[in-house]
């Protein structure tokens, strides 16, 4: 397996959904309007950072929604700190990242990882799935302010039907402008973007994509991997697929507090097939939705001589 190139301390993760508002409007977006409204208040965070740090998490992250609207997301920050958290993560558009002095705010709070979500390389097709003109440009500009100071940045990049054919021209692209890691995130047919079931694109038709964006990762020495599609579905690739529920993530969100095995957003699926295959014992699964889109045809069983790296 690809191991990641900056990889976090071993240890339970609190991720903590400080609320579902955002600063754009992506059509692929899983928040529906009315989740919008639902945010913690400030002392919700602290509560759950203290609650966190009580059942021994030593990793945080901080999501949304876009957790940099926030006026108090600085001093949570710096909370997680002094509760002692060794590690913290900000999940964002990138957007504020764009006015420097807010950035070095965070940086100096004590931020370790920042995870930028995207989708395209270029300005046009970013205000098309954000639905915010103008919303490129800034975006860019945070992100090339986190790259240009040598900070640890990972690149959520959003496998949908209308991305994937230009899946590995976006890492190229962005491999240009500094960027070394980069997650593969499947749409997802959830809540707000239930219905928009065209926008799940089944894994064996933009296989070629996917293997061509881990060709490219493999020879510029680049972190590419895949986080919610099985290896079944990657034969040759396999090196490149990454369990996310091999760590231990507990999920705080404005309505309640799970562990991530049980989210509907994580590939926690298996079905009677899995049991015949040789990653059973190590594969996370399929995610509900993908199996009710399109069922368990592509989920063969591997076999010991099948078995890829």
């Amino acid at each position: 397996m690809i191991q990641p190139l900056h990889a976090a301390p071993q240890g339970p993760l609190l991720d903590l959904v400080l609320g579902y508002d955002c600063n754009l409007a992506c059509d692929y977006c899983t928040i529906t309007l009315e989740m919008r409204r639902r945010n913690m208040t400030t002392d919700d965070v602290r509560r759950r950072l203290r609650e966190g740090r009580a059942k021994g998490c030593t990793r945080v992250a901080f999501t949304g929604g876009e957790p940099t609207i926030r006026s108090d997301l600085v001093p949570l920050v710096e909370e997680a700190r002094l509760l002692g958290f060794e590690w913290v993560k900000v999940q964002s558009n990138a957007v504020r990242f764009s006015y420097a002095h807010y950035l070095d705010r965070l940086i100096h709070a004590g931020v370790d990882v920042f995870h930028v979500t995207v989708s395209h390389a270029d300005d046009a097709g970013r205000d098309r799935l954000t639905r915010v003109p103008g919303s490129a440009a800034a975006s860019r500009s945070g992100l090339d302010a986190l790259l240009s100071r040598g900070l640890d940045v990972v690149l959520d990049v959003i496998v949908k039907s209308d991305t994937a054919s230009h899946l590995p021209d976006t890492i190229a692209a962005l491999h240009r402008r500094g960027a070394r890691r980069f997650h593969l995130w499947l749409v997802s047919l959830t809540d707000g973007n239930r219905e928009n079931v065209d926008s799940l694109p089944r894994v064996s038709e933009i296989r070629p994509q996917l293997e061509a964006a881990f060709e490219y990762g493999r020879a510029h020495d680049l972190e590419v991997l895949s986080l919610h599609i099985p290896r079944c579905m990657l034969p040759g690739s396999e090196a490149h697929v990454w369990d996310v529920l091999r760590e231990d993530v507990v999920v705080s969100t404005p309505d309640a507090t799970f562990s991530l095995r049980d989210s509907r957003l994580a590939p926690n699926a298996k079905v009677d097939a899995c049991g015949a295959c040789v990653y059973d014992p190590v594969c996370s699964g399929v995610r509900r939705d993908y199996l009710e889109r399109f069922g368990e045809s592509e989920i063969v069983p591997v076999s010991e001589g099948r078995r890829g790296t």
